[in-house]
């Protein structure tokens, strides 16, 4: 009999999390079931810093379905299983998670709902093997988490993304300028690519496609030569040349376990190549957190309430251990050992492994053939 369930959000901050903590516990208060949150992720979870979760009367919880943010905070970089602690002066990484069980356990938790990407869902199912009710819902701007189609936060993100294309059109029409938007995407193109087929843009560079820069100052050059003295380019962040590196800011030293690694400076890199190539000024806008942020579409108000509510759903009929997914359209789950693929080694969280099960875009996929289609230069 399910009686006490809490949830946590973890990784960056991304439109929809209040959404999902919303349906969760509604569905749970129409069920008899009392709900948490831990707060800030699984640092909260670590240091079994928690609150309960209401919608009633002048609940916490009341009025969160377009508010952005997350009520329960989220951590980033947290990984109980390599976690950082200061020994004789010295940082070293240790396996804390058993004081996470022993948490769950002390405080009657009956299943864990884990709001996050592939580090988040990889902890989640390392959690259950130490014998945890977990279930996960898929949350990443980047669309990256395997064994689903689409994420809440992303239709947000690309919304923002088109938003800022059609506003860098005018300015670069005006003044004859290539204008470089550098969107979020570190090891997966969706946002630049469907951004770039929304927004009218004339290249998109993605991280699955390595790129021949001179490709695409030969599509800058057909538009000059036909009038239109003006492009437009969507450069996600994990964009790489053909034989070349990503574009990294700095590496931070965020722990055990997880990509260290702060991308940044792709799009500027583009914009000056190709004021070079071309011999039209060119001009880098980097969207950054404006990506995360804010009120959440309606889309995205629908996603993760159909995603919070089946989410309580399958704790209530006992199947957990899973991740609420959206397949052919349609709500579903899976295993949690499915999501994390060859990704089994425990407190390996990164993304950035080849054993990683990350969703990236395929080149038979609809939106590279539309692009294709319409005349959008991919950079090869």
């Amino acid at each position: 009999m399910l009686k006490r369930v809490a949830i946590l959000a973890n990784g960056g901050d991304v439109s929809g999390f209040n959404a999902v903590i919303r349906a969760i516990l509604k569905t749970a208060e129409n069920n008899g079931v009392e709900c948490y949150g831990f707060i800030d992720g699984y640092r909260g979870l670590l240091k079994n810093n928690y609150v309960r979760l209401s919608t009633s009367g002048d609940g916490n919880a009341v009025g969160i379905l377009p508010k952005g943010g997350s009520i329960i905070g989220s951590s980033t970089n947290a990984n109980v299983f390599q976690y950082p602690v200061e020994e004789d002066g010295k940082k070293v990484y240790k396996d804390l998670s058993d004081i996470c069980v022993e948490n769950i356990k002390k405080d009657e938790i009956d299943c864990l709902f884990t709001l996050g990407g592939d580090a988040t869902q990889k902890s989640a199912r390392d959690l259950s093997l130490k014998g945890i009710n977990v279930i996960g819902v898929p949350k990443t701007i980047d669309n990256d988490v395997a064994c689903t189609e689409i994420t809440f936060g992303y239709n947000t993100a690309v919304s923002v993304a088109a938003d800022a294309l059609d506003r860098l059109h005018t300015t670069g029409e005006t003044h004859h300028r290539i204008m470089v938007l550098e969107v979020m995407g570190r090891y997966a193109g969706w946002i630049a690519l469907e951004s770039a087929i929304a927004g009218g843009a004339d290249v998109a560079l993605i991280p699955e496609i390595p790129y021949d820069i001179n490709s695409a100052a030969r599509k800058v050059i057909n538009r000059k030569n036909r009038g239109k003295s003006f492009s437009v380019v969507v450069v996600a962040e994990g964009a790489k040349p053909i034989g070349g590196d990503i574009s990294v800011a700095n590496v931070r030293d965020n722990g055990a376990g997880v990509d260290n690694t702060k991308l940044g400076g792709a799009g500027e890199r583009v914009a000056k190549e190709l004021e070079k190539l071309t011999g039209l000024e060119a001009r880098c806008t980097v969207l950054g957190y404006m990506q995360r942020g804010g009120t959440p579409t309606a889309f995205d108000r629908v996603l993760s309430t159909k995603y919070g509510s089946k989410a309580m759903e399958l704790a209530l009929n006992g199947d957990f251990n899973r991740l609420a997914v959206i397949k052919d359209g349609r709500l579903s789950s899976v295993p949690l050992e499915e999501v994390v693929g060859n990704n089994k080694v425990i407190g390996a969280v990164s993304g950035n492994t080849p054993e990683s099960n990350i969703r990236r875009v395929t080149m038979d996929h609809d939106l590279v053939k539309t692009a294709r289609h319409i005349g959008i230069n991919l950079g090869d």
